[in-house]
This record gives C-alpha cells, structure tokens and sequence, in this order.
C-alpha cells in the first residue's frame, strides 16, 4: 500500500491540517482584536483631533479680533496715515515728512494697560 493510501498516514495529515487551522482561526481572532483596538483608538484620535483643529480656529478667531482695531482706532489711524498727530501731546498738528510719532503710535495701537495698585 502507498503512503498517501495508509489510513493512520491519512489521520495523522488530517490532524495536522486541523491543528494548521485552528492555529489560522487563532491567529486571525488576534489580528481581528488588533484591527478592532486600532479603529476604536482611530476613531478617538479623529474626533480629539477634530475638537483641536475647532479650537484652534476659534483661538485663531479670537486672536484676529484682538488685533482689529476699533472704528475709532481706525479712524485714528486714518488720520495719521495723511499726516496728522492723533496723540493727545500734538493733536491735529501736521507731521513733518517720514515724521514718526510713538505717542501717536501708542494711542493707535496701544492696549489698555491695566492700573496698578
């Protein structure tokens, strides 16, 4: 009788190949929780990275408002722009040519300034 017909011979391959997919099915049961473990801490990650980019933009927000001047900051700057201190030491003296004036500067874009006690 040839190998291949020998029933023990038969047995013993089929035990093997039994033993080679229950090895299979055990490894693709832990792929399967990696996969899971990576798509949930994914999905995490996308929505903690949504929240940041949102409050990026509304600290970029803020931030663009802190910088636009008043109307009448703005005006002020108008003003000086054509040559005129808007500073309280010279106001609406002329500026002598490529004249600059930090008083005038200061008035325009400086910040209030917190008193101190």
């Amino acid at each position: 009788m040839s190998e291949h017909g020998n029933p023990s011979n038969i047995y013993d391959r089929f035990a093997q190949v039994t033993k080679q997919t229950h090895d299979l099915v055990a490894n693709m049961e832990q792929l399967q929780a990696q996969v899971t473990e990576l798509m949930e801490t994914n999905a995490e990650l996308s929505i903690e990275n949504d929240h940041l980019r949102t409050m990026l933009k509304k600290m970029h927000q803020q931030k663009h408002d802190d910088d636009h001047l008043s109307g009448s900051r703005e005006n002020l700057k108008k003003l000086y722009q054509q040559g005129f201190h808007v500073c309280s030491e010279y106001f609406g003296k002329r500026l002598e040519q490529n004249e600059s004036c930090t008083f005038c500067l200061d008035t325009i874009f400086g910040h209030d300034q917190p008193t101190i006690k």
